[in-house]
């Protein structure tokens, strides 16, 4: 189960995180990935790693909030393979202010790479996807989508946005044989997290709210992703996955 031997990914904001352990859980299910993240040489260090593991790898550095680049990429993929089957868009970032502190060049940044330029870059994947007739777009959405948390006011929207934007696309580009779906994780220590797990008040908050009483590793959300990508997971789409240690289930 969960075989992905000869198909072709993407994986955005690959270099770290959830994004890096994505492209290698694929990769072990027999996916040839394609790494994205905007510093080449972390990237490049990325795929290497993954290459010594045996796994099929290649770095393409872009900068997801380009939106031409984003789809000049999408197109060398699709040159050099003949198609693209699986596309985890996954890069994003995070400002944290407080609402009346919150500068709205930032928000109008946060909700560009977080909502627009994921937006573009789907809909010109999903273009290729439904011209093969088969595709799965996955979408890193979160709990703050979910529950309101202070200081994220811009992340929240975005993500918000993203979880409608599963749905409604879920429903336009069905019949062409395409999933959407998303996976909206709890707290997973990455780099975007890094100031509430530098924060010790917010680890003993978070050791007392989620039922599994720790931060999430990108490891325990990987496997989501290789579930959506899957053929087992045929009959899933317009569905936000949460992921997040039972945080959302208990007051």
């Amino acid at each position: 189960m969960f075989d992905l031997s000869g198909r072709v990914a993407l994986v955005t904001g690959a270099s770290s995180g959830i994004g890096l352990a994505s492209a290698r859980a694929l990769g072990q299910q027999g996916a040839k990935v394609y790494l994205n993240g905007r510093n080449a040489e972390r990237l490049e260090a990325a795929a290497a790693d993954l290459g010594r593991q045996g796994l099929q790898v290649v770095a393409l550095p872009f900068d997801v909030s380009d939106i031409e680049a984003s789809c000049h990429s999408v197109d060398q993929i699709l040159q050099r393979e003949g198609r693209l089957d699986i596309c985890f868009a996954n890069a994003g970032i995070q400002h944290r202010a407080t609402l009346e502190e919150f500068p709205l060049a930032d928000f109008e940044r946060v909700l560009h790479v977080n909502l627009s330029a994921q937006w573009a870059l789907g809909r010109h994947v999903a273009h290729a996807m439904k011209q093969q007739g088969h595709g799965r777009l996955i979408y890193t959405g979160s709990i703050t989508a979910l529950l309101g948390k202070q200081g994220v006011s811009a992340y929240s929207l975005s993500k918000g946005a993203l979880h409608t934007m599963v749905k409604q696309w879920a429903a336009e580009l069905g019949s062409g044989g395409v999933t959407v779906n998303a996976v909206a994780p709890g707290y997973v220590r990455t780099e975007l997290t890094r100031a509430l797990h530098e924060d010790s008040s917010f680890e003993t908050w978070l050791q007392q709210r989620c039922p599994l009483q720790r931060w999430g590793a990108p490891e325990d959300i990987a496997p989501a992703i290789v579930f959506l990508a899957s053929d087992e997971a045929r009959f899933v789409t317009g569905h936000v996955l949460v992921v997040d240690g039972g945080l959302s289930a208990v007051m």
